[in-house]
């Protein structure tokens, strides 16, 4: 019987916000961070993971403790996270205490995924974050109401001026 890969047991990647750190060369870019997800799911060990990014065990862990993580912390998380096993009870922020210059900025930083094929990574996937963007749209919501154009209907023959009797 053959035995199954290793990788197999664990979770792809999923979405994450990147943690904001500063540009440099062998710092942790958001590339760099999407292939240390990718190469934790593939080995499962973090010491790996972070050696095959040309990084230490310890800067790993240490970009985990930093804030604004939360969402690589919760993405490292569920890679280990066997499937079936539930979520990883990822730590929820209260959402009634999200200040609108912390929904300004998230709405400036996409959401990223490495993508997995042929078993490496292939490309850093990106889509934007649509539900901070609808709920900073309800937020200021206090714009006045379109003006009433059934005036403009009426004359264009949409709307018919006198209901039709039965």
């Amino acid at each position: 019987m053959r035995k199954p890969h290793t990788h197999t047991l664990r979770r792809r990647p999923s979405w994450f916000r990147p943690v904001a750190v500063r540009a440099r060369n062998d710092g942790w870019s958001e590339v760099r961070q999407c292939a240390f997800l990718a190469q934790l799911y593939f080995t499962g060990s973090v010491s790996a993971a972070a050696k095959a990014v040309g990084m230490s065990r310890a800067s790993a862990y240490r970009l985990r403790a930093r804030p604004g993580a939360e969402g690589f912390a919760f993405a490292w998380d569920r890679v280990l996270t066997l499937p079936g096993a539930g979520h990883p009870g990822a730590a929820r922020e209260d959402g009634r205490k999200v200040t609108m210059a912390t929904l300004h900025a998230r709405l400036e930083t996409d959401l990223v995924r490495p993508v997995i094929h042929s078993g490496r990574m292939t490309a850093v996937d990106r889509k934007p974050d649509n539900s901070t963007l609808f709920r900073l749209l309800r937020l200021t919501k206090d714009w006045p109401e379109p003006p009433d154009d059934s005036d403009f209907w009426r004359a264009s023959g949409v709307i018919e001026k006198q209901p039709r009797s039965l």
